[in-house]
Order: structure tokens, then sequence, then C-alpha cells
């Protein structure tokens, strides 16, 4: 498979993705942990179908230290018992986040009470925005049709 046209190439598009990739940095740096931060972007990427980043971001969570048990266990995390409260809070915000079109009220007032419960205001801005960040380059990744696969830990930096 072969993506649309070279984005990653594109003047505009690494423009585009110089600005967004900083806004990446201040959820990075955030206080939100980094466990929480790398499921969050594989569940959202799961459910949009980005291949690309789902492949990155299990292959970080891995080379970070992340069990291949819970890798495996993303997608069903709602039978699995090797998550946390709080991660579960997270992933629960992210799927309703993720899925804003498919339901009418968008994001549930007790989604968002979980995660008040587990993170603080810091640390709720920080998830708000990745939530927001991994569906725009889940998104420019989908329309694109960018190939998975050959992503190696720490490639972009």
């Amino acid at each position: 498979m072969n993506a649309r046209f070279p984005y990653y190439g594109n003047p505009v598009a690494q423009k585009f993705l110089k600005y967004i990739n900083s806004a990446g940095k201040a959820v990075s740096d955030s206080a939100l942990p980094a466990a929480v931060q790398e499921l969050v972007k594989i569940r959202a990427s799961q459910l949009n179908g980005c291949g690309f980043c789902t492949d990155m971001h299990t292959k970080d969570a891995a080379h970070a230290g992340e069990t291949q048990t819970r890798l495996n266990l993303i997608a069903a995390w709602r039978e699995a018992t090797v998550f946390t409260e709080a991660e579960r809070a997270a992933l629960e915000l992210t799927e309703q986040g993720t899925r804003i079109a498919d339901a009418a009220g968008g994001v549930r007032d007790e989604a968002w009470e979980a995660a008040a419960k587990h993170f603080d205001e810091d640390q709720l801005a920080a998830l708000v925005s990745l939530i927001a960040l991994i569906n725009a380059y889940n998104r420019v990744n989908v329309i694109v049709r960018q190939p998975a696969g050959d992503y190696q830990p720490g490639q972009f930096g």
C-alpha cells in the first residue's frame, strides 16, 4: 500500500506538523502519566482505523516498557482486569471524545466525572488536548492512507 501522496514531504504539511507537534510537546511534558498518554493514543487510533498511528504508538509503548498483555487488551479494555481505574476513565473519555459524531449528546457527564476523580485540572487539560491531537493525527494519516508497519521507536525524534 502506498500513501495517496507524500504528505510528510509536502512544505505546507511540514509547516502544519511543526505547529501540531509543538502542541503535542505541551501534552507530553505535562503531568499526565506517560502510560495513560500512550493508551489514549492507541485507543483513539484503533477507533479511527489509523494503522500508522496504531503501529507507532504500540511500538513506542512497548519500547517504554508497556507489557504485551496490556497492549493486546486495549481494544477490549472494558473486559480486561489489567487497567487501573484512572486508565479506564481516560480510555472511556477517549472513546467518547473520539466518537462525538456517534453520540447526540457528545461526551457524557459520567465519563467526565470519572476522569475528574482521577486527574487534576492540568492533567484533564492535557488529556482533553491529547484526545483532540491524536484524532487530528489519525485523520491526516487515514485521509492520505499513510502505510503502517515500518515505524521504529524514536524515528521522529
